[in-house]
């Protein structure tokens, strides 16, 4: 064996990340990716104005909403760059990459900080002797739940295909939908409804739900590709149409009942299915208990 092949080996993968490194991104998809950055721009947004709600006076509950709608925004651009790219056939790993970050900031820190502050304020105007101990718990959330946004994206990138036809379902709670939960529990809140006020104590705990939710590998469907791409019968038209006006008229409360519908509808099956699985397998294992480990007989038939 030649003793110069480690060496020249190691020579070549030099050469090779050399190589990589020096390649730079020559041409984008404008629109796609102006879209794209609009959404991390709605995120910021987001960010402002949860930050300018604690100034004081009545502006506070508008400056929460405006948050909240600012986060909803973020998801129809989006849900609008990625259809965009793929309708014109120029998906790329740059506009993917620069989708996460932008969603980062909008489905995960924006939601976080605005959880934080929602909190904040209600604490102060209890004014909880145990504000302190809730307060460091209401960190500790947020730190979670940003951390999971920021695992759940990366591994989508490691894992994503390019193919449309794999995008029919994502393993884990999308990020977008998991702010989906918090921002629509928070604009619910605004409405000033009888027992929304505690409501709003469920948000870290609902904030910790989704974001193991969305580190999990449960499935969720893709609700455009599986529910409103192609050719369906008439009649789901009129349930479509339906369901969109009790969405006008329910309003908030809509919002925030199909983002927790979505979020928990694919857990709680999850956990049937689990279970009775668990069920079948012990009851497969009684009925086996008796082959394999027999009680003793006496043969009547032939007697010792």
């Amino acid at each position: 064996m030649n003793a110069s092949h480690p060496i020249s080996n190691r020579k070549s993968r030099g050469r090779l990340l050399r190589r990589v490194r020096r390649q730079r991104v020559k041409y984008i998809t404008v629109l796609p990716s102006l879209i794209t950055i609009l959404n991390g721009m709605f995120g910021f947004t987001a960010i402002v104005y949860a930050s300018k709600a604690v100034d004081g006076g009545t502006a506070r509950v508008s400056h929460f909403a405006i948050a909240g709608y600012m986060v909803l925004l973020a998801m129809f651009a989006d849900m609008l760059d990625g259809r965009l790219a793929r309708m014109s056939q120029s998906t790329s790993s740059f506009g993917g990459q620069l989708d996460s970050l932008c969603d980062l900031v909008s489905f995960g820190v924006a939601p976080a900080f605005l959880m934080l502050k929602v909190m904040e304020s209600e604490l102060v105007l209890t004014g909880d002797l145990s504000a302190d101990i809730l307060h460091r718990f209401v960190w500790l959330v947020a730190v979670v739940y940003i951390s999971c946004a920021a695992i759940r994206l990366a591994r989508f990138n490691v894992e994503n295909d390019e193919n449309e036809a794999a995008h029919m379902s994502f393993a884990g709670l999308p990020s977008p939908a998991a702010a989906g939960v918090l921002v629509s529990l928070v604009i619910f809140h605004e409405e000033e409804l009888p027992g929304t006020s505690l409501l709003v104590y469920a948000l870290p705990f609902f904030a910790l739900a989704v974001g193991i939710l969305m580190v999990s590998r449960i499935r969720y469907p893709h609700i455009v590709n599986v529910y409103l791409r192609g050719k369906q019968p008439f009649d789901y038209l009129i349930r479509v149409l339906l369901f969109l006006g009790l969405v006008i008229c329910l309003k908030q409360t809509a919002v925030f009942l199909i983002f927790v519908a979505y979020a928990g509808g694919s857990a709680l099956k999850w956990l049937y299915f689990k279970v009775t699985k668990q069920k079948s397998r012990l009851a497969a294992a009684g009925a086996e208990l008796p082959a394999t480990n027999p009680s003793p007989q006496y043969d009547t038939h032939n007697p010792q």
